[in-house]
């Protein structure tokens, strides 16, 4: 079976712009590149599970978010880095027509890391979930995955229970990737009492 890492996309990979399906406004985040080729090359697939409200609320047409989808491909790729897969919830109960339901795809639920799974033949016991936000982190343990949370101020209301403990807290991509590859020094003792205290 596969291996893979599972990674938000806003505030994790990119800039966390509200709402935002132009592909010229995508910007990588400080060391995502660096980091996500060092998966790579210890053979994760490299799989993005995002919530993407603004199509169910109507901020954007789902033909322009595939749009966007294409520009973040063609931005890792000139970084020599290759997606192995996309998922997006496109859902949200206040939102409007058929997108407009309580789904099993929307993290914090693990739908779109369980569909992943299948279509990738993943062992999620051999795999991590990365998020800036405790969301993200559920979504992964729901899953069966080990976690990450990378700490970049995203996280505001730090709603504990035992599925939103992360396994790791890290400042950055290259921190998380040194903590999976097992190829750095990735603990930094106020993220261990952060977690203590979680």
């Amino acid at each position: 079976m596969n291996k893979a890492v599972f990674l938000d996309k806003d505030g994790t990979l990119v800039e966390d712009i509200p709402f935002n399906a132009d592909p010229g406004k995508l910007r990588l985040l400080p060391g995502v590149a660096e980091g996500l080729r060092r998966l790579q090359q210890e053979h994760y697939l490299l799989i993005i599970i995002t919530n993407q409200p603004g199509i169910a609320l109507g901020r954007f047409k789902e033909s322009l978010f595939r749009e966007m989808i294409g520009g973040l491909y063609g931005l890792l790729e000139k970084e020599h880095v290759h997606l192995d897969g996309f998922y997006y919830c496109p859902h949200h109960p206040e939102g409007k027509g058929r997108y407009a339901v309580h789904c099993d795809c929307r993290k914090p639920l693990p739908g779109l890391i369980l569909q992943a799974a299948r279509s990738g033949n993943i062992d999620l016991a051999a795999s991590w979930m990365i998020g800036d936000i405790l969301h993200d982190i559920e979504a992964g343990k729901r899953a069966g995955c080990r976690t990450i949370l990378i700490d970049n101020g995203n996280e505001t209301e730090w709603q504990r229970s035992k599925e939103r403990t992360p396994d790791h807290i890290v400042d950055d991509m290259p921190e998380a990737a040194g903590l999976i590859t097992g190829k750095d020094r990735f603990f930094k003792i106020d993220h261990d009492a952060k977690l203590e205290g979680m």
